[in-house]
């Protein structure tokens, strides 16, 4: 029997649909949360670090952590291995957009209805308000945008050329969509082939060369056929050759991989440089100074240090880094309008006592040193600083966290 794949728009129906569904058929469901829960397994990141990959919101630390890509490399691989399990699945939720190689035996379904259609819906479901119901449409639609963009390259969640069928299901009622499902189920081009089969081995493959590309710090696209993987470089490299020769290295033991062939993908041109993630450096830091220059500066000579940064400028928003986005190290001033950097510190080391916390200033007193010491900093250095010295105990600091996991 074919599997099903359903995406859907907020307030869609698609808890209904999905029930008759499984009620009717021999499906095992598969959702968003069974495929976090198995990546997280996998990779050793915490589910929720793999679910952030579904926000619309990008962490400012992952130019430099690449933490949505693994996230997304390992959402793919459980998915793959899912598939090859060989049972009847069906599908739903954002991780239905993340098949990369075609499979003929899957049927995939978008289900969607225009706001008014979903507003009403909400609103019978009680609870809601038109206008709560409005922004959480809204702000679905906006996630929903931004995954498929970047899952599919396809700027419209809904375009009927990434579904077998797409299904106005407000106007089209529960039970006339499930029977409009389940008589495409029943279509010879989505029957299981032998040549379907081989799709899903091929899209396992490459799921899992992928990730093993992730793991050494590569952001690559991979396509399979047969034992043949192209890895697809997606950045401007400075030194190609060296670039082909690591994937190479990498992609070539791999189990089931017989052949590699390297190419460049369609945003090769972009103005932005391919950069390995060493795993061993800090990628999650955050620099708060209110002195704009020097932090800026500061950010740049440590970037040439391969140590990634982000800046902010007041303590406030420090505080808000800290609490959606989690670093694992940061460099504080003291002196800053507002809250100044010992509150900061005090509240971090409350609240995260993970993160380390290095503070560099050029105002503080002994008095200064000896309070930062005993709320828990890392270090307590003084402007100007050496930038080597400064650079060793960041890498020192980030030892203690990867130690503490």
């Amino acid at each position: 029997m074919s599997d099903l794949f359903i995406f859907s728009g907020l307030f869609c129906q698609v808890d209904s649909v999905v029930k008759r569904l499984m009620d009717d058929a021999g499906f095992k469901l598969v959702t968003d949360a069974d495929l976090v829960a198995d990546a997280a397994s996998l990779s050793g990141m915490s589910a929720k670090a793999v679910a952030k990959a579904f926000s619309p919101t990008t962490s400012i630390f992952n130019k430099f952590s690449h933490e949505k890509e693994r996230s997304v490399a390992w959402l793919r691989l459980a998915l793959a291995r899912k598939l090859a399990a060989g049972e009847t699945l069906l599908v739903s939720g954002m991780v239905t957009q993340l098949l990369s190689q075609e499979i003929a035996h899957i049927l995939k379904v978008c289900l969607i209805d225009d706001v008014h259609k979903r507003t009403e819906v909400a609103l019978s479901e009680g609870g809601v308000s038109e206008k709560d119901a409005l922004k959480a449409i809204h702000h679905a639609d906006e996630e929903a945008t931004v995954w498929v963009r970047d899952t599919t390259g396809n700027k419209d969640p809904w375009a009927p050329a990434l579904y077998d069928m797409v299904i106005p299901v407000g106007k089209t009622g529960v039970d006339e969509s499930v029977t409009l499902i389940k008589e495409q189920l029943g279509n010879a081009a989505v029957k299981v082939t032998e040549a379907s089969k081989k799709a899903v081995s091929d899209f396992l493959l490459a799921a899992n060369v992928q990730t093993v590309m992730a793991s050494k710090g590569h952001n690559v696209e991979v396509k399979a056929d047969g034992g043949t993987v192209t890895l697809s470089i997606n950045k401007k490299v400075l030194m190609v050759e060296r670039l082909e020769k690591d994937l190479r290295e990498i992609a070539e033991p791999l189990e089931g991989v017989s052949k590699v062939n390297i190419d460049f993908g369609k945003n090769y041109y972009e103005a932005d440089i391919y950069r390995r993630m060493d795993f061993e450096l800090p990628s999650r830091v955050l620099l708060v100074d209110d002195e704009r220059e020097f932090v800026k500066t500061l950010s740049e000579r440590l970037l040439l240090r391969d140590l990634g940064s982000a800046v902010v400028y007041d303590g406030e928003s420090a505080l808000n880094v800290v609490k959606e986005d989690e670093p694992e190290v940061m460099i504080l001033d003291l002196k800053m309008p507002g809250i100044d950097g010992i509150e900061v510190l005090r509240r971090v080391k409350a609240e995260r006592p993970g993160i380390e916390v290095i503070i560099l200033t050029g105002h503080g007193s002994e008095n200064d040193r000896r309070t930062c010491m005993e709320l828990g900093a890392f270090a307590y250095l003084n402007k100007p600083v050496d930038i080597e010295v400064l650079s060793s105990t960041l890498k020192d600091a980030y030892a203690k966290v990867r130690n503490s996991k």
